[in-house]
């Protein structure tokens, strides 16, 4: 369990997509996140004294799960403040990242901090998930966007039978997807490795869009 701000660094280093540039990236990230704070509220304000913990590693911890050979693109459902979306594209930025959003002013702010960061080949969908043109994505992620089958509902469009789902559900993981009903899948949860009690769903629908009726 990683528990502490040098803590995550040192772990974010040892990650094989973190090299010195994406270092770079990130931090930049991090000063525009509590600049813009001041603005908007992005994230909590008490978070940002645990900002590499709490967001950064918090969404990197994903890259794991998924293989390095996995095409693109990447799909990160409802962004918000770029968590997973940003660290993703900062950390894999020769990866097609989509981040959806359908807030005006999360919106700009993905795409000053995209621009900023240098990601040429990350993009922000900007409407609700229901308007988004139908396409095929290898990797779907959502951090606290909807409960898990109403999650499923509205993303199975995307998905084919190799689209990996990776879904931050806190405190609610194991109990969520005990709860799925109607739905044929390979899911598991995977303890965070920053906080105890909460909780990654790992995996994919059976049939790409796996819906039982």
């Amino acid at each position: 369990m990683i528990t502490t701000e040098d803590e995550a660094r040192e772990w974010l280093r040892a990650l094989p997509e973190c090299d010195a540039m994406a270092m770079e990236r990130l931090e930049l990230l991090v000063a525009m996140l509590a600049e813009e704070n001041q603005r908007q509220n992005l994230v909590s304000a008490a978070s940002l004294d645990q900002v590499w913990l709490r967001h950064i590693v918090d969404s990197a911890q994903l890259l794991p799960h998924v293989p390095r050979e996995t095409s693109t693109p990447w799909m990160d459902l409802g962004t918000g403040a770029g968590f997973p979306g940003l660290v993703i594209a900062a950390l894999r930025p020769e990866c097609e990242v989509v981040m959806v959003e359908s807030r005006a002013r999360r919106i700009e702010w993905l795409d000053r901090a995209r621009i900023a960061m240098g990601l040429d080949r990350a993009s922000i969908a900007g409407q609700r998930l229901e308007l988004v043109e139908s396409r095929q994505a290898a990797v779907i992620s959502a951090r606290a966007f909807a409960p898990l089958d109403k999650l499923l509902t509205l993303s199975a469009r995307f998905s084919t039978s190799d689209t990996v789902f990776l879904l931050p559900k806190g405190r609610s993981a194991g109990q969520e997807l005990q709860d799925l009903r109607k739905w044929r899948h390979v899911f598991h949860v995977e303890q965070s490795l920053t906080d105890p009690q909460a909780g990654i769903i790992v995996g994919t629908l059976a049939d790409g869009k796996g819906k039982i009726g």
